[in-house]
């Protein structure tokens, strides 16, 4: 029900929503779980296994029980937690994991069958008989497992990534959050503060205090431009060097509409972090605590003040703490009626103005669909107390999830009877407030002044004067008290359904690790990931083994924090975010000469230029391969990879990576290198450039530019992290052009005004009509060839210059088909040929890897097998007469019958040569390179391809390297 003057929703703003059918009213600033409540709905869900009727438990993202599916025009999202739902106009939602209908779901039946559906009854039922398995038992789990369901149709939603950098991230905007924002904002540090709540303020929003000072703090932070507030922002996860994710609900509040981003998942790197994520209250393992009605005592506290509602008319608390009594003088100033509170406490104080029992636990309760009735035990005499809410309060979990996320562990603390974090877990981090133990509102202000202040100091930022407010500052006092002993079920985990009993079986079978109890009984598996019930899981484990809590230690906490929709996390994944259309800055100009366009590692790329007359492609082919060889051509090679590589350790960075050494190479030179992965097979090939004394630029293929960049970062994390080496890819920031041919000197002196000459496999900084660029004397082609790069903004207009001044030498423009005839001529190698599964010895390159140093793949690359007579080995292939080859054709002896044991080799790279008049291939056969001037046979059953070939040398034209090196 709703009481007036309480709460912080706008009475002014009447919303309308519907919940399994039935429409109902709430206001703006309502939750799922307050207009619910507000309107006496108290079943909200059914629980995983026994299907038993449940309610809200919380007030915020640990939420097990409201778990409901939020339908839209386009989809249907399940397992929305219904206390972070917010309440828009027309917002319809539905009850899951119930057939037919909510209060009367068939499957409760288990609930029945509960003693023959204890912990680990599937692994011991479903064994016999065997061939019952796929036709029966596993449909029959399969239909039963999970909650929520999905549409089954494609999610239309939009989603979005971002990412973000600041000095200190805060993380929770409660009063720990809020004064250390406030203190690092004064100061000048750039400050993101994230809290996953609509509205940032934490407990002071539940407790209603200190509001006037929470409304000037977030008024001075938005003020401030070097401050961000992030709400509705939950931070899932904490991983290397200082990087966050988080999660926001950009649109997830307001109605449907098309274009509005329903999520976007956030990258945040921070030099420094502090958690203030407060503390989670958590449950007592008594007879009947799950029902309707059942909830926390904070939680009836925050529903008061923030949403002024109260889940009943009678409310009744349990606690083992102090903090229960902070809610029940709330609800008594708001005259609602506090029949008693149950304190476990033998010398708990008293609370004026209320009955409280002294010494007293409940033992258990009535009512089907909602709590009607509790059972106390007080001085070994059982009453009942009719009331329809019970608000528990078994202590408070500081909630270290985030510092646990690098592999920490939290510590057991006596006193507070919960883990805290471990100093250090996470670097650069500070957990403050109540994420560290420290409960009182005065206590977490002066907490996070306190980790700003060293956040500061770290930064090198000088700490600015931030008053703090007057505040409660009580002492926080708990008798622990984890299960009320009692021969019925008592539950633990509500999501999943485990009971005190599940824990203690788990133990008397064996299964005592904490790791072992979890997986046997599913304990903390649930949507929840067990943040209200882990730690009196662990206790009643402790319990059953005779072991403390601390030696039994806590199951591992992994990101995301909260659940991340996949969606979220794959933002621009789809269709062409998931495969991007990659674009020359030529390719207009391609397009006007009439290309047609060939995707090659996601860029487009023109296949071929035709000229009027020319009726296929092998026409305009040809002619592109004899003007490169007799005149110029001019082919756009940008979408090679580039990285840029800098530092003192740049050229021992290399060493380690390619084969061959490179920290030798003078400035101004380039040289080939070969790269291999750790199993001793080739990753890539390509060039790499001396620029300056600590200077790299790499040159990789265009299919594994991102694989590279990726093993880089790998090599460089992995085995020489502290080494003086930074590289970026820039493939994107150069256009860059191959100009090759007997005339590519030529051309490329009128562009530059100056003579081109520069020695083979050498680079020079350039300066053509007044834009800086970079010119290489390398050659794809094997004729004299140079690259000339220029920033991208210049690429266009370089393209079509150096096309018009090669058109007027008897020249032009060639594509990918004649790019891939002049390598196979020249014997050059593509990831046809290091498809994954060749080494250096393979592709005859066995002496690139040098003998005076270690390098990746090394030791791999001379294991037995790597090496030898018997391992396929790349070769030239020529027909003996003018059939075409195909690639992908199996090589066999002439003999030899045509089954897969007798294949010797295959087929990688075929062509037609203009230049050879001849069609050749590259191939890999069984010692191939001591078969030269064998005849072997050809086959390619599936285009009934049946050719001898000549096996050669893989280098067709111009062996020696003459014109290569003219």
């Amino acid at each position: 029900m709703r009481i007036d003057g309480k709460g912080s929703i706008d009475r002014t703003r009447p919303l309308s929503f519907t919940f399994d059918g039935r429409q109902y009213a709430a206001y703006k600033g309502d939750t799922l779980a307050s207009a619910l409540l507000a309107n006496d709905v108290r079943l909200v869900g059914r629980s995983f296994k026994y299907h038993r009727p449940r309610g809200v438990l919380t007030a915020g993202s640990e939420e097990p029980n409201a778990l409901v599916e939020v339908v839209g025009p386009a989809n249907v999202t399940p397992n929305t937690r219904a206390t972070v739902q917010e309440v828009f106009e027309g917002l319809e939602a539905r009850s899951q994991n119930r057939w037919p209908s909510l209060s009367w779901d068939v499957m409760e039946v288990n609930d029945l069958a509960s003693p023959f559906l204890s912990a680990g009854f599937y692994y011991k039922t479903f064994m016999w008989p065997r061939r019952f398995w796929e036709g029966l038992y596993e449909p029959l789990i399969r239909r039963a497992a999970g909650l929520g369901r999905l549409s089954g149709k494609h999610d239309e939603g939009t989603y979005e990534k971002a990412w973000a950098y600041c000095d200190l991230l805060v993380i929770g905007a409660g009063p720990t959050g809020l004064a250390a924002a406030l203190a690092a904002g004064r100061a000048g540090a750039k400050v993101i503060l994230a809290d996953e709540g609509s509205e940032m303020g934490g407990r002071l929003l539940s407790d209603a205090s200190l509001g006037d000072w929470r409304v000037a703090t977030l008024a001075e932070l938005e003020s401030l431009p070097n401050v961000r507030l992030m709400t509705r922002t939950t931070v899932t996860g904490a991983y290397d060097d200082g990087t966050f994710g988080a999660l926001e609900r950009v649109g997830l509040h307001r109605r449907p509409r098309p274009n509005l981003p329903r999520e976007c998942f956030w990258r945040i790197v921070a030099h420094r972090s502090i958690l203030a994520a407060g503390a989670l209250e958590r449950p007592i393992a008594f007879a009947g605590n799950d029902r309707p009605g059942i909830m926390m005592a904070s939680a009836l506290s925050t529903y008061l003040n923030r949403y002024g509602v109260v889940p009943g008319r009678s409310v009744t608390f349990f606690a083992n703490n102090d903090s229960a009594r902070m809610a029940a003088r709330a609800l008594i100033a708001a005259g609602v009626p506090v029949t008693a509170i149950l304190d476990s406490r033998a010398d708990a104080p008293d609370e004026p103005g209320t009955m409280v029992h002294k010494g007293a636990v409940v033992t258990g309760t009535r009512g089907r669909l909602g709590l009607r009735q509790i059972t106390m035990l007080k001085n070994g005499q059982e009453t009942t107390i009719e009331t329809d809410c019970l608000g528990m309060s078994g202590g408070w979990n500081p909630s270290v999830h985030l510092t646990c996320h690098m592999n920490g562990r939290p510590r057991w603390s006596e006193d507070l009877a919960a883990f805290v974090p471990s100093e250090g877990a996470v670097p650069g981090l500070l957990a403050a407030g109540a994420a560290n133990g420290t409960f009182s509102t005065h206590g977490c202000l002066s907490a996070g002044l306190a980790a700003a202040q060293d956040s500061l100091q770290a930064l090198g930022l000088k700490a600015a004067d931030v008053a703090l407010p007057e505040a409660e500052d009580r002492p926080y006092g708990i008798d622990p008290l984890w299960a009320v002993p009692g021969k019925k079920r008592a539950w633990l985990d509500f999501a999943n359904d485990v009971t005190v009993k599940d824990v203690a079986l788990s133990a008397q079978e064996g299964f005592r690790s904490v790791e072992h109890m979890k997986r046997y009984t599913t304990q903390g598996m649930a949507p929840d990931q067990g943040k209200n019930s882990n730690v009196a899981a662990l206790a009643v484990l402790a319990d059953a083994t005779g072991r403390g809590i601390r030696e039994t230690g806590t199951t591992t906490f992994r990101p995301p924090y909260t659940p991340v929709s996949i969606a979220a996390m794959g933002a621009g994944g789809r269709a062409e975010g998931f495969a991007p259309q990659r674009f020359l800055t030529s390719d207009q100009a391609s397009r006007d000469r009439g290309a047609p366009m060939i995707e090659a590692g996601l860029w487009y790329r023109p296949s071929y230029f035709p000229k009027p007359g020319e009726t296929t492609w092998r026409q305009s082919c040809d002619r592109e391969v004899q003007m490169v060889r007799f005149a110029v051509g001019v082919a756009d090679v940008s979408t090679l990879g580039k990285i840029d590589i800098q530092g003192k350790d740049a050229g021992r960075f290399l060493d380690l990576v390619y084969t061959n050494t490179f920290s030798t190479l003078s400035v101004g030179k380039v040289r080939y290198g070969l790269m291999l992965r750790e199993d001793g097979h080739v990753l890539d090939d390509g060039t790499t450039a001396r620029l300056a004394e600590n200077h790299w630029l790499m040159t990789t293929t265009t299919a594994a530019a991102g694989l590279v960049m990726r093993h880089l970062d790998f090599v460089h994390q992995a085995f020489c992290a502290n080494w003086d080496v930074r590289f970026i890819s820039v493939t994107e920031a150069w256009a860059q052009f191959a100009v090759a041919g007997p005339k590519a000197r030529d051309l490329l002196s009128s562009a530059l005004g100056r003579d081109a000459g520069l020695p083979f496999m050498g680079v020079t900084d350039i300066t053509i009509q007044g834009v800086q660029g970079r010119l290489f004397r390398i050659s794809f082609s094997g004729e004299e060839g140079y690259e000339i790069a220029v920033p991208t903004r210049y690429g266009e207009a370089l393209f079509r210059d150096l096309t018009a001044r090669a058109e007027t030498m008897g020249g032009g423009l060639y594509g990918m088909e004649a790019l891939n005839v002049l390598r196979i001529e020249k014997g050059f190698i593509t990831h046809a040929e290091i498809h994954g599964r060749t080494t250096a010895f393979d592709i005859g390159m066995a002496k690139m890897v040098s003998a005076k140093k270690d390098c990746i793949g090394k030791a791999a690359a001379a294991r037995p097998g790597m090496v030898g007579d018997h391992r396929q080995q790349l070769v030239g292939l020529k027909p003996l007469s003018d059939s075409p080859l195909t690639a992908g054709a199996h090589l066999f002896a002439q003999n030899a019958d045509l089954t897969r044991e007798n294949s010797a080799g295959y087929v990688t790279s075929v062509c037609y040569s203009p230049t050879l008049a001849s069609h050749l291939a590259l191939g890999f056969l069984q010692n191939g390179r001591a078969r030269h001037g064998e005849t072997i046979r050809l086959v390619d059953r599936l285009r009934d391809i049946d050719v001898l070939c000549l096996v050669c040398d893989p280098i067709f034209h111009d062996p020696q390297g003459e014109k290569l090196r003219a």
